[in-house]
């Protein structure tokens, strides 16, 4: 089975949000909860994903980690972005979902003054609204990141974002299309490092298109995620961000407060586990072998001995 790495369709997610929404199997409800219990009592766990093969394949450690310890998962993967999900969770209709630590923040706080990984999982306990939390956050991070070709990095002498102003053909940056309103698009390119920047939205979150587009010049910039083996795969040139203009992206699971702390103690098991590099790796054999989540989270397992 080829891992799931496409452009947003519509149709696909609303056929995963109905599968969300048709039932709450950890809910209040007096009936639902008489007849499938809850996460305190060993009810249906259901574990959601991002549209985005990096994030499904964490998802699916969680998932496994889980059965593992003797719960029934109910997956939801390949929901969409925040402005999708994110309402489920508040709604209850999804339990577990892995999120990014800075990002997460700025969804919510977009004005945080936090910086540095300690303090951006901090202000995410202010600022997640009531229901949601977020457990042990991973060394592992995973973050949006502004990629060039080896070639042009050359030409222009680049090495941070704020030698983008110094380039003199108007920049395209190719990413999804909430990287327009995100804290770091367009406008926080300009206010923090003086770049002007339009945006071409391909809807595969850095993706094969996103890599294509930036290869074939369609697009001198790409926002990819850092832990994509195609960065070191094709030779692109991360630039640096001295300013810290994208914050830590520590990879942290977002969960209900219907979530027990048996629950929580087999996800902290698993972040303790997962680095940077476990989830390079990961990413590589999804992308390089083409294998699915459930194969690559069932081989991480077991090389950590967490299943």
């Amino acid at each position: 089975m080829k891992r799931i790495r496409t452009l947003t369709v519509v149709a696909a997610a609303t056929l995963a949000l109905a599968a969300c929404g048709s039932s709450d199997p950890l809910g209040d409800d007096d009936a639902t909860t008489a007849s499938t219990g809850g996460a305190a009592d060993g009810g249906t766990v259901v574990v959601g994903s991002q549209q985005y093969y990096s994030n499904e394949i964490i998802a699916e450690v969680y998932a496994q980690a889980l059965e593992a310890a003797g719960y029934e998962v109910d997956r939801q993967y390949q929901i969409g972005q925040r402005e999708v999900y994110l309402p489920e969770l508040e709604s209850g209709a999804i339990d577990i979902l892995p999120e990014y630590s800075g990002n997460l923040l700025q969804y919510y706080d977009s004005g945080t003054t936090a910086t540095t990984p300690d303090e951006v999982v901090a202000a995410l306990g202010e600022a997640l609204p009531e229901g949601l939390r977020v457990l042990e956050p991973a060394t592992a991070a995973d973050q949006d990141s502004f990629n060039v070709t080896a070639e042009f990095a050359e030409e222009w002498g680049l090495e941070s974002i704020g030698d983008l102003a110094e380039v003199d053909v108007p920049l395209i940056v190719g990413a999804n299309s909430e990287f327009e309103t995100r804290p770091y698009g367009p406008a926080g390119l300009s206010e923090v490092y003086g770049v002007e920047v339009t945006v071409l939205p391909i809807e595969d979150s850095g993706g094969p298109l996103t890599v294509k587009a930036l290869q074939d010049g369609t697009v001198n910039v790409a926002d990819i995620y850092s832990a994509d083996p195609t960065i070191q795969e094709n030779g692109f040139v991360t630039l640096e961000d001295p300013e810290a203009l994208v914050l830590p992206q520590q990879v942290v699971p977002l969960v209900s407060d219907r979530v027990d702390e048996e629950i929580a103690a087999v996800l902290n098991g698993v972040s303790a586990e997962l680095t940077t590099a476990d989830l390079v790796a990961m990413n590589a054999r999804s992308v390089t072998e083409q294998l699915a989540s459930d194969v690559i989270a069932s081989d991480w397992l077991a090389e950590k001995g967490l299943a």
